[in-house]
């Protein structure tokens, strides 16, 4: 059988851009998968009978649904399977693809979009929330994609020379540790941003006849410094994963409400990106 070329590999990870494109609720993305995976089939079937190309898609056609960013990594090894075995031992690639597409989505959904992009969005937030600058979406734009196009590339690649190599030594147990870990990480990484994005005091005073006033938030600060921005970003995150994530838009004008009718208290639009942030990581 021929082999698959570093060209066809490409072609794969450059049609994964489009793999959420033919979304459908009977087969989720098995259409943009046998889309995605055609130049690899292309090459290994290109002298064989028609019969045997037919079904060879058609394996491609069936039930599929896993996170974006992992599916080079999946075909990679697909790859490496279509190739090394013969037409009678093809149910072991639909059975790696099928026990591969679980596991792999729990990873993305907890490294990626509960961790690096809420932290990727922290951090371009603060830097456009106050002036309105560009400079944030850019800087978000920049963080996602230089970690997003870096493990797609080596993902196929490693997955066709290595993958299954790396899964006969445990390593779907690591990947479920890894996804552990990153929720943590995720967690800790969006409550340190919180004292520096989200800014609210209080002014309220008690004067007394003699001596100086008592300036509540000087007491706060010392039993626990940052304590209100703390609950602020609480409150919202409760709210916004009560409503699941619907109520977003309310929750915003009520902080803009909270901000302009308080009197001495002093509440920043920081609260917004952060309280987000950590909703999604705690969802």
């Amino acid at each position: 059988m021929a082999h698959v070329s570093k060209h066809a590999l490409n072609k794969v990870l450059l049609r994964t851009q489009g793999c959420q494109f033919a979304h459908n609720y009977e087969r989720m993305q098995s259409l943009s998968l046998t889309y995605c995976f055609s130049p690899v089939l292309e090459e290994l079937y290109k002298d064989r009978p028609k019969e045997e190309r037919v079904t060879a898609l058609k394996r491609y056609l069936e039930y599929f649904n896993t996170h974006p960013l992992a599916i080079p990594l999946i075909l990679g090894i697909c790859a490496a399977l279509e190739e090394s075995t013969d037409e009678d031992h093809k149910d072991a690639v639909t059975g790696v693809k099928t026990s591969l597409m679980g596991p792999f989505a729990g990873l993305g959904d907890s490294m990626l979009n509960l961790t690096w992009y809420p932290i990727a969005g922290s951090i371009g937030a603060s830097l456009c929330v106050d002036n309105g600058s560009l400079i944030g979406p850019i800087v978000m734009f920049l963080l996602i994609n230089l970690l997003y196009w870096p493990m797609k590339y080596f993902g196929v690649h490693m997955g066709y020379s290595k993958g299954m190599e790396l899964i006969e030594k445990g390593g779907l147990a690591l990947i479920e540790r890894l996804g552990n870990l990153a929720n943590v990480l995720g967690v800790i990484v969006v409550g340190c941003l919180i004292p520096q994005t989200v800014k609210l005091t209080t002014g309220l005073q008690f004067a007394f006849e003699e001596g100086d006033p008592l300036v509540i938030q000087n007491q706060l600060d010392a039993v626990m410094p940052y304590m209100l921005p703390v609950i602020l970003t609480l409150v919202c995150y409760k709210l916004i994963k009560k409503g699941n994530g619907k109520n977003t838009a309310q929750v915003i004008i009520g902080l803009i409400v909270f901000r302009t009718a308080g009197p001495g208290t002093r509440v920043s639009q920081h609260a917004r990106a952060s309280s987000r942030s950590l909703a999604s990581c705690g969802t």
